[in-house]
């Protein structure tokens, strides 16, 4: 099993790993919009602005992983309001444009740091 950590992403902001790899899987968590940096400056933003940096995110820790968003078998989105289901729909579409994973969509009473997207993701190494 492997930990990953990388730069191009939000470091962890609890006891947990951006990612860990086993048996040819890739699982990440949940990815909000933070900034590599750890930045909180996009959760003061739309739910559109918001699930770009998620998707960018989740992209780079998949990446760091040793896949990509094109392994993706399934993700989880949770949404702090499903009146953004349309709008993070599109957004997801445009991300995972050669093939649609499994997915899940959820409506949560809160997320970390109140952002209005939280999404993760399972693939397959590369």
């Amino acid at each position: 099993m492997d930990f990953v950590q990388t730069n191009s992403a939000p470091s962890a902001i609890g006891p947990y790993s951006q990612a860990v790899v086993a048996n040819g899987i890739v699982y990440t968590s949940g990815q909000i919009a933070l900034l590599p940096d750890g930045s909180d400056t996009i959760l003061n933003q739309d739910v559109v602005a918001q699930t770009k940096q998620v998707m960018q995110n989740l992209e780079a820790v998949l990446v760091a992983g040793g896949s990509s968003l094109d392994s993706v078998l399934k993700t989880t989105i949770f949404l702090a309001s499903m009146d953004d289901f349309a709008v993070v729909n599109a957004i997801y579409e445009e991300f995972f444009a050669s093939h649609k994973p499994a997915r899940a969509t959820v409506a949560v009473k809160t997320l970390p740091k109140n952002a209005l997207v939280e999404i993760d993701a399972v693939a397959l190494l590369k």
